[in-house]
This record gives structure tokens, C-alpha cells and sequence, in this order.
């Protein structure tokens, strides 16, 4: 019998909340620009890098207000991954056109290269206003590099229209990636896991870093504090992208989108994306005692974090992965977000389920590899190393980003 019915709960802390205002204190970058910055815009024929995630506070698109702005003119739409609806999970998306404003959608995600869009050299200015998550594997901040780059090369400036971190700005977490050039919008930016910067900060500190030398302009958030998550923040909440339905999934993502490159679901295609990780030979009754059972350097792990067994279906998930199939898996809560860290749970998890699982764990070893910033993490699980002596080597690297990090800060 598979003990996945069991009610197994490893409750470390109680959660203990920060206070902040109930009401909404936050007016993304793009209120900003239009009540305090106006000059920035007027009189510019603009591009317009964005998304679904591009509103105000009530919901209303950056295009339609920059469109109903005297003196600015959009000309012309650059979507990134998951397309400007952020409705779509899959590669090539053609370019096309906005039916509601009629400007023409340019895909950089599958459409007419950066380098090909002639109308980009009739513009004065490129605008950017993307909500990250707050985690390297995102692609909207290298599309976003990519972009910068392309606008220095024609000599046009960027400006940045700032958003929060949702998942807050003071946690810096896991490995730290080194730095190569950007190429492709699936490439992985030199930042931690976890890198607790907005948009705007991590787009000055790879300016600098990458060489790029865009002239650069960031529209910070006004009132946002950076122990905010995003729920403090009074901004209703958009899916940055399909699998991204709320917070809980965007605080978990930072560990659990490693699962992504294993044979291991993350639960797309259920209510429940990167909350949940699972298999349908994976017996929650061996793996949940192995979580706790490695003393202290477990309870590091599991701080913040409950973690029990349940059972899930995936319908139809993107990833391809065990579709109309139960699935045993390991459900995360989070219970304290500020102390909790996804990355090394993510490593104690990989652990845990190596060791209950030596014959049955599968590793995608090109696409986790780049993931994880290189192969020292899977060697690592494979060799039965313990989680803490990897948490541990990521310590110096961590501490000289956090020192790079402030140099960029804006809040």
C-alpha cells in the first residue's frame, strides 16, 4: 500500500507577519512616469516591451495609457515569452498585431529576430515594464538584456517603468551562476536563484556587468519597501506567466523550477504549479522521514516550510509530463516566507528523493545544468553529498553578490 494517504507535517516555525499598510501604497512604474516624470515620454515615438503585467493599479494596459498621453506615440509592441496575453507555453510565437490599439506585435519569442525590426530604428525610445518573479530562471529579464542591447546598438535609450519583486528584496538564495554573454531568451542571467532585486535593479547591475552600456533610465515603484512581498503591496495580482497562478507558487518557484529539468512533475497542468513535486513511483511514506531525518542541516532546510504527502493529476501539462496520471508527491506550504529558502529545500528534496529513489530519479543533465547555474549541484546529489556542505559552498559567492547587489539598489 502506498503510504501517500498519510498525514505526514514537518511545522519548523509559525509564521510572524510584517505590517504594512492594507491599502494600496504601491504605483508601479508606469503611474510614475505619467504623473511625475511625463518628460521622459512626451514627444517620443516609443516601443513598447510588455506584457499582460503591464497595467496600474486598476487593471488599465500601459499601452492604452501611453496611447491616451498627449504628445507620445507607441509604435510599435515587443512581447517576450508566453506572448502579450501571457496566455501561451509553448516556443514560436509569431509576430502579429494588438486587435484593441492595432499596433503590430513583434514575437521575441519565436517572430522576426531583434536585429531584423527595421521599425525600430524610426523610434526615440525604448520602454520596458515586465513584472519578474524574482528568480534566475525567468526569462523576461534576459529578454529584457537583450533588448537593452539591441536599443544601445541603435543608439536609442531604455527606460525602465520599475515593478516589486513579488517574492520581496532582501533574501539573496542559492548558487550564483557565472557571468557569460546573453544571447538567446532562454539564457540564465550571472545572479543567485534567488536574486531579491526588481526589474530595474537587476537590469543597471547586468548593464554594467555585461557590458551592454545602454542609456539607461529606471522608473522605481513608488512606495515600495524591500521586505515587501507582493501581498503587501496593494497591486492585484496578474499571472506573470500561465503557471504562475499566485504567490505561493512564485515563493516556492526560486527551488522547485530545478524539478523542471528531471523526470519528476512540478504540477503543471493542476491548480498547484511548483507547490507541489511528484512521480507516480515516488512513495511519500520514504521520502518525507529522509527530509527530516538529517538533524540540524534538515531543520535549516525545512524552516518556514510544511511539507505532507498528497496525490495529483496533471491535466494536459505543458511540460508533457504524466498527463491524466496519479501522481505521489511532496506538497509545500510555506508557514514563515521571510526565513524560509526554496533552494535548499530544493536540494534537500533532491536528496531525500535520491536516496529513496536511486534507480527511479532521472536528470535532463544538459537542461539542469543550466538550471543550476552548472554541474556541480546534480554531481552532487548523485555522489550522496549532504545538503548542507552544498548550501554552505554557495556562502562566499552569495555574500560578494549581495555586496555587488547594493550598488544598484533603488529602494
Amino acid at each position: 500500500m502506498r503510504p501517500h494517504s498519510l498525514s505526514l507535517l514537518v511545522v519548523i516555525v509559525s509564521a510572524v507577519a510584517t505590517s504594512f499598510p492594507a491599502t494600496a501604497q504601491v504605483r508601479p512604474g508606469i503611474e510614475v512616469v505619467l504623473s511625475d516624470s511625463i518628460g521622459l515620454v512626451t514627444g517620443k515615438r516609443v516601443a513598447l516591451l510588455t506584457n499582460q503585467t503591464g497595467v496600474d493599479r486598476l487593471g488599465r494596459r500601459d499601452i492604452d495609457l501611453l496611447r491616451g498621453t498627449p504628445g507620445v506615440q507607441v509604435a510599435l509592441i515587443l512581447s517576450p515569452e508566453h506572448g502579450l496575453r501571457g496566455a501561451e507555453d509553448h516556443p514560436g510565437l509569431p509576430d502579429t498585431v494588438d486587435s484593441a490599439s492595432g499596433l503590430p506585435i513583434y514575437s521575441l519569442y519565436g517572430g522576426t529576430p531583434l536585429p531584423a525590426i527595421a521599425a525600430l530604428d524610426s523610434v526615440d525610445l525604448v520602454l520596458v515594464d515586465l513584472q519578474d518573479i524574482g528568480a534566475r530562471y525567468y526569462s523576461y529579464p534576459p529578454t529584457a538584456v537583450l533588448v537593452m542591447a539591441d536599443a544601445a546598438r541603435r543608439g536609442k535609450p531604455v527606460v525602465v517603468l520599475d515593478r516589486p519583486n513579488p517574492i520581496g528584496g532582501v533574501a539573496v538564495q542559492g548558487n550564483v551562476a557565472t557571468g557569460r554573454a546573453i544571447d538567446r531568451v532562454s539564457d540564465f542571467l550571472p545572479i543567485p536563484m534567488r536574486h531579491g532585486m526588481t526589474l530595474g535593479e537587476l537590469l543597471r547591475l547586468e548593464n554594467d556587468a555585461l557590458g551592454v552600456h545602454a542609456r539607461l533610465t529606471v522608473v522605481p515603484a513608488a512606495g515600495w519597501r524591500r521586505a515587501m512581498y507582493y501581498d503587501d503591496t496593494g497591486l492585484p495580482w496578474v499571472r506573470p506567466s500561465p503557471n504562475m497562478p499566485n504567490l505561493e507558487s512564485a515563493v516556492h518557484y526560486a527551488g522547485t523550477c530545478l524539478f523542471e529539468a528531471t523526470n519528476l512533475s512540478v504540477g503543471r497542468g493542476t491548480t498547484m504549479p511548483f507547490q507541489v513535486v511528484g512521480a507516480p513511483w515516488l512513495d511519500t511514506g520514504a521520502v518525507l522521514p529522509r527530509l527530516r531525518g538529517g538533524g540540524r542541516w534538515a531543520q535549516e532546510g525545512l524552516t518556514g516550510v510544511e511539507v505532507s504527502g498528497v496525490t495529483f493529476t496533471p491535466r494536459a501539462p505543458t511540460d508533457g509530463k504524466y498527463d491524466g496520471l496519479t501522481i505521489y508527491g511532496i506538497r509545500l506550504r510555506v508557514v514563515e516566507r521571510r526565513r524560509y529558502d526554496p533552494t535548499r529545500l530544493a536540494v534537500l528534496l533532491l536528496s531525500a528523493i535520491r536516496g529513496a529513489h536511486p534507480d527511479s530519479l532521472r536528470f535532463d543533465t544538459a537542461r539542469f545544468d543550466r538550471l543550476a547555474g552548472g554541474p556541480e549541484l546534480e554531481r552532487a546529489v548523485l555522489a550522496g553529498r549532504a545538503p548542507e556542505s552544498v548550501w554552505r559552498s554557495w556562502d562566499g559567492p552569495l555574500a560578494a553578490f549581495r555586496r555587488l547587489r547594493a550598488k544598484y539598489s533603488l529602494y
